[in-house]
């Protein structure tokens, strides 16, 4: 594993790893039985994404107010797109995973998906300083900065703004169901709005369910 780990580091990370180990138990799930998982790697990844993500939008759109700048912000770091990177150089191959992890999928799962790359990106600040994690951030995130034209709304934030323009209560959202493993949940989610209408949609976490069914919701409303 160490050759297959050390290979994938080098030619998605741009990065020769000095301590194999660390970017090992980055691709190492809580799945696995009597061994250290990725948790406390994300934890410090995601910390070190956001900063390199907020300098990065700081410093491209200097007369944006906090809000605009906070919009971009949660749009960019958020669990999908993290994701949608992590896919990108083929996260889910390397991912370790115990019996029953592997029989729900979870390498499908946004949430393991997601972490998985803030794991790695904690691990290759520790390996390799803040400047490899700043490079490996800003080469994989660009795709995603150059194409936000203007602050992007997120959707339940434009259906409270336009349930409050229309004068009447705010959205109201009810888990419908969770299914899945502990590791690979999946839920249903109804939001309403009086007068409105509602709308069904599901996710990965409850978040990204509440987050589709606004924009479900929102779509109808168009």
């Amino acid at each position: 594993m160490k050759a297959d780990v050390g290979g994938f580091v080098r030619r998605q990370l741009g990065h020769k790893p000095k301590d194999i180990g660390l970017f090992e138990l980055a691709l190492t799930h809580s799945s696995v039985a009597g061994a250290a998982s990725y948790e406390r790697l994300e934890f410090l990844g995601d910390r070190v994404l956001g900063l390199v993500i907020a300098r990065a939008l700081y410093e491209r759109y200097p007369n944006e107010p906090e809000g605009n700048l906070s919009k971009r912000y949660n749009a960019l770091v958020d669990r999908v797109t993290c994701a949608e990177n992590g896919r990108e150089i083929g996260i889910p191959a390397f991912i370790r995973l115990g019996k029953q992890a592997r029989e729900d999928r979870a390498t499908e799962s946004d949430n393991v998906v997601g972490d998985v790359m803030e794991a790695l990106i904690g691990a290759l600040y520790l390996d390799g300083g803040f400047e490899a994690a700043e490079q490996f951030i800003l080469r994989m995130w660009e795709p995603d900065l150059d194409v936000q034209g203007r602050a992007p709304q997120h959707p339940k934030s434009a259906l409270q703004e336009l349930a409050a323009a229309k004068q009447v209560k705010p959205p109201v959202y009810e888990v419908i169901s969770r299914t899945g493993a502990h590791h690979a949940p999946h839920f249903t989610v109804r939001v309403s709005v009086p007068k409105l209408g509602d709308a069904t949609a599901e996710g990965t976490s409850k978040q990204e369910a509440e987050t589709a069914a606004a924009a479900a919701l929102l779509s109808q409303l168009q």
